[in-house]
């Protein structure tokens, strides 16, 4: 950042980060964009639906925060799983503050109790979002309150209700978040939104169509690699027409049976999922783009450690 941009912070400016810890498919990544105000982390209802630990930045006049969008703790049953905890669980040891994300609507479970606990074994200010807080009735609210209170007895962490679909509560749950960040400057640029190399967000983009659109045997076992993305020149040069960028990527999946679902009868599949992910790649990308996929089948991808490492699940 330049020293001119330095000098126009306020005093007291706050700036640090923000880790999102939770159960799978709490809404962590549907919060990340709702406070972001634009999509920067997939989302769909398949629980481990976040992969990477994306950053996303949120600046406001006062303040920088940087939300760390983490894997949803659970219990692992392959390789994949255990690198994604433990990507997890190495974000509360590098952060400022941990925001951890609850869901309202539904009763405290076992696993809120583990991740409780393993915070409080942490020396980390802690807020907590009951999530979701719009499909709670009225005559519910206080109950379901009181079941998360008794969860978090003997702790003194803030309890704010929101929902990260409407944006209820959201206003507040930033404030607070603010003011528990330490004093600093601009980790970022103003205007950046997320860290996340291009080639991630488009495989992103493929993969959340995948899990839109297939049965439930095929998400968990899906990997996407963008083989190569280039510009494609204007066709005769033609004046005011924008090239378009060329995007191919090949879809990993384990087993025979799933690539034929994922390419469908006639390829109807693979092309509903291409044309889905190309819009979101030419939002992503303000132009237009050709998107060409492949499919193809690697057994037991996830327990692999040298296939995972090329696919950026490193361990720790």
């Amino acid at each position: 950042m330049s020293p001119d941009a330095m000098e126009s912070l306020p005093e007291g400016y706050r700036s640090g980060f923000v880790a999102l810890i939770g159960r799978p498919n709490v809404g962590k990544s549907t919060l990340v964009n709702q406070l972001v105000g634009e999509k920067v982390a997939i989302t769909s209802p398949v629980a481990q639906t976040t992969r990477n630990r994306l950053r996303a930045i949120v600046t406001t006049p006062e303040a920088q925060m940087v939300l760390v969008d983490t894997p949803g703790i659970h219990k692992p049953h392959h390789l994949l799983g255990e690198r994604l905890v433990q990507s997890a669980r190495a974000a509360i040891g590098e952060v400022d503050l941990v925001l951890l994300l609850l869901e309202g609507c539904e009763p405290p479970g076992r696993g809120d109790a583990f991740i409780v606990e393993l915070l409080r074994q942490q020396d980390l200010p802690v807020l907590v979002a009951l999530n979701k807080w719009d499909r709670v009735a009225e005559q519910q609210q206080d109950p379901a309150e009181e079941a998360y209170r008794q969860l978090l007895a003997d702790s003194a962490w803030p309890l704010i209700r929101c929902s990260a679909i409407s944006g209820e509560g959201c206003n507040g749950l930033v404030e607070a978040l603010v003011g528990h960040l330490p004093l600093g400057p601009q980790l970022y640029p103003a205007e950046m939104v997320c860290d996340q190399p291009e080639r991630v967000l488009l495989a992103e983009l493929i993969r959340e169509q995948v899990l839109m659109h297939t049965r439930e045997e095929v998400p968990h076992s899906v990997a996407v690699s963008i083989d190569r993305v280039e510009e494609m020149p204007v066709a005769n040069g033609r004046p005011g027409r924008q090239g378009r960028t060329a995007v191919l990527a090949t879809v990993l999946v384990e087993r025979k049976s799933q690539k034929g679902i994922l390419i469908g009868k006639g390829g109807s599949m693979l092309k509903t999922i291409g044309q889905g992910a190309r819009l979101q790649m030419q939002t992503l990308i303000d132009g237009p783009v050709y998107l060409e996929l492949f499919v193809k089948v690697v057994p037991d991808w996830r327990s692999k450690p040298a296939r995972l490492a090329e696919l950026g699940y490193e361990g720790k």
